[in-house]
């Protein structure tokens, strides 16, 4: 019985860790735009001082997974749980890590006027946040439901980033001057709708791991 419940408590941990990772992945990805939004250097400098905080956590739930599957041995939902954390940190990760190459361009373009107001490029934003919250929910409580349209809300965001890229290229036609800061924004862009792309990745290894069955939601 000993055995049973450490094990229990370790693959509440592991859940837990995940979690955690999650909202910081979706923290920094938040940040980063409100940095971008509010000209906010200071909160652009520390998305990318708070990146090892999640490289930490990752390396903690690598950690246990590779304990539970070397000393449990789980066994369906449980073996489930434990391979999908070790795939979805991946996305988390990755995640983060385009949080912090948006705020680097942040750190960059803080100081000078954009070359369009920002209008699309926070809308992405609330979408992928909504992805991001969504994914984590269905994590801690196994219910899948706000995962269905996921195809959907991707399309939408690259719709979004089709849209915004084609502005950008015709303020940089008629205005070469803006080339530099365009592209900028065109990067930030195209950083969300990958986001958009890791949250997808999360919600169908998250069916996976509910249902046993395999969906790619994109």
């Amino acid at each position: 019985m000993r055995v049973r419940r450490e094990y229990l408590e370790d693959l509440e941990k592991l859940k837990s860790d995940v979690l955690r990772m999650g909202e910081l992945a979706q923290m920094a990805a938040k940040n980063a735009i409100e940095a971008l939004v509010n000209h906010d250097k200071d909160l652009a400098a520390r998305i990318l001082e708070e990146n090892s905080v999640i490289d930490g956590v990752e390396f903690e739930i690598e950690n246990r997974c590779m304990r539970l599957l070397a000393l449990q041995q789980p066994m369906a939902i449980d073996l489930r749980t434990i391979g999908t954390s070790l795939k979805i940190i991946t996305d988390f990760d990755r995640i983060s890590d385009l949080a912090g190459d948006i705020a680097e361009i942040v750190l960059k373009i803080a100081d000078e006027p954009y070359a369009k107001p920002l209008i699309d490029i926070p809308r992405i934003s609330e979408i992928t946040q909504g992805m991001i919250a969504d994914c984590l929910e269905a994590f801690e409580s196994q219910r899948i439901e706000k995962l269905e349209d996921f195809s959907e809300r991707d399309d939408l965001v690259d719709a979004l980033f089709g849209q915004i890229r084609r502005e950008l290229i015709s303020i940089m036609i008629e205005n070469p001057r803006t080339i530099t800061s365009v592209s900028h924004l065109i990067f930030i862009g195209l950083h969300q709708e990958r986001i958009a792309d890791h949250a997808c990745n999360i919600a169908s290894r998250i069916v996976y791991m509910v249902t046993g069955e395999r969906r790619k939601l994109e």
